[in-house]
């Protein structure tokens, strides 16, 4: 019945069932554009430290491993601390915080969520999961390194046009 009246909360006007849910790690290889992908049912550091032994298995031993990182918690527990200790190889940068768009791997969950998980239908976590690992697969089959079609001075210059917008108008 509309209006609502304060306080009451809004019915559902759409007839979505959540099935399950999963968390994807992914670790973005900007040279190829080939990603290393794992899904696990929880997002702790105690996945995260699975996840990062995938990856030590995936790349090869001689080179250094270096993540870029959002800010949660999962990344800075004393857990994954002593983990990277005995693994010097790897290093961590952390994206500053409402930053994401630095980091490519957001760009590439933005493909996967456009191109296979929005709009799927899921009738289990199984069958979500296994829509992720396709994707990957194909990704993986011919893999495109994400390329900055601006350079620094027109982010700049765009970034000042915008600040000069908001700032001169007149509420």
């Amino acid at each position: 019945m509309l209006p609502l009246r304060p306080g009451t909360p809004a019915r559902q006007t759409h007839d979505y069932k959540r099935n399950g849910t999963t968390s994807l790690f992914a670790a973005l290889d900007i040279a190829t554009g080939e990603v290393i992908g794992k899904c696990y049912p929880r997002h702790r550091s105690v996945e995260f430290r699975k996840f990062l032994a995938v990856i030590e298995k995936a790349v090869p031993k001689e080179m250094d491993v270096h993540l870029v990182l959002d800010n949660y918690g999962t990344h800075r527990t004393a857990m994954i601390h002593k983990w990277l200790l005995r693994h010097p190889r790897f290093h961590l940068h952390f994206t500053p915080t409402s930053a994401s768009w630095l980091n490519q791997i957001e760009r590439w969950f933005a493909e996967i969520t456009n191109k296979q998980i929005r709009r799927g239908s899921y009738r289990s976590t199984h069958e979500l999961v296994q829509a992720i690992e396709d994707y990957l697969a194909v990704h993986n089959e011919d893999p495109k390194p994400f390329v900055w079609t601006k350079s620094a001075d027109d982010i700049l210059e765009s970034l000042k046009s915008y600040c000069e917008r908001i700032t001169d108008t007149e509420h």
